[in-house]
Order: structure tokens, then sequence, then C-alpha cells
């Protein structure tokens, strides 16, 4: 396994991150049509999403702070709110996803828990709540992830930062939340980042 992974440190602005990848997804940068899918699992590929996420997160005050990421993939966004100060959970439905996180935050020298959390089964994390802050970046390139999510996040916590890169599956996301709740959209980018508040939007 050591052979094929690579590490890539990341420019978050404020800080640098290194997150470990295995080597044939580094060979495939997130860079083209929003479109683009790779043949190899999606956790594996380090999502301009994901690094968009991490960025905004660096800005912030995360300190004493609980918050947990949902689909973390390599965990950028994790390992950027663990370096702020923040008490993180990375959760992921690859446990091979976590194990990388989990190296990547020794390699750092931060500290984090995993968990392993698939979203048709999240009452193990719904335990843990309530959250500060819930971090997604790029968890709508599915369809079927829009009504998982809007029944999750406010079971969560009271605020989410979503990135997204314009998906098909965001749209009807979107459309539901800014009914619902408060959102204010930010671009990095060609990158979204949806900050909510899962309250009621005002009229």
């Amino acid at each position: 396994m050591e052979n094929q992974l690579v590490t890539q440190t990341i420019d978050l602005g404020t800080t640098e991150v290194t997150v470990l990848q295995p080597l044939e997804a580094a060979e495939l940068p997130d860079d083209g049509e929003v479109e683009w899918a790779p043949l190899m699992p999606y956790w594996s590929v380090l999502w301009r999403s994901g690094v968009a996420l991490a960025r905004e997160v660096a800005t912030m005050d995360l300190r004493g702070r609980r918050v947990v990421e949902l689909g973390c993939g390599l965990g950028l966004p994790s390992l950027a709110a663990a370096r702020g100060g923040a008490s993180v959970l990375a959760t992921d439905a690859e446990p091979a996803a976590l194990e990388l996180v989990e190296r990547g935050a020794e390699l750092n020298g931060i500290e984090l828990e995993t968990a392993v959390v698939k979203w048709s089964n999240p009452e193990l994390l719904v335990d843990r709540a309530p959250f500060d802050l819930v971090l997604g970046s790029d968890v709508l390139y599915e369809r079927q992830s829009v009504g998982s999510l809007l029944s999750l996040l406010p079971r969560l916590a009271p605020q989410a930062l979503l990135a997204d890169p314009g998906r098909p599956a965001s749209g009807a996301f979107l459309e539901w939340a800014w009914e619902r709740w408060s959102v204010e959209a930010r671009r990095r980018g060609v990158v979204a980042i949806n900050a909510i508040r899962m309250t009621p939007a005002p009229d």
C-alpha cells in the first residue's frame, strides 16, 4: 500500500495541509467539466470542492467548536477544521477513506475522530449530535442524496457549509433549502460555498 500512496500538500491561504491519496487518483485532477466522474472510487479524488471548502474553513475561528464532515473522502476540510482548533468527526461510508484521513491527521500532527457512517443508517451519528457545524463537499452528485441530506442536516447542527461545483442534484437540494432555511451562497472559483442555517428563511 505504501508504494501506491502519494502526498498532496494544499495551500489553504493561512496554512498548509497534507493529505494522503492513492497514486492512480492523484494522476486524475478534478479540473474538467462538472459532469466528469472517475472510474475509481469517488472518495479517492482530491475534489476541487473539497479544496475550496477547506480554504473557506481555514478562514474561520473554530476553536472549541464541534464539527462533523459528511462524505469526507480524503478529509481535507476536516483536517483544516481540526488544524483550526475544532473538535472534528470525519465520516464516510468507506473505511479505506477514513484510514487515509487518520493517517493524514497523524502526518499533519493534528487530532480528529473518524466514523463509518452511511446516510441510510445515520443513527450512530445522530446520537452524537448536536454539533456546531456540518461540512460537506461535492456530496450532491447523485439525485438520491438530496432527500437523505435534507433529512439529516437539521438533526446534526444548526449550521452547515456545503461546497458544490454545480452538480445537477444540487439544484433540487437548494430549491428546497431556500424555501425553508437561510442560505447564503458565495463562490471560490467554480465552486459555490452554501452557508446554511437550519431555521426558516425570512419572508
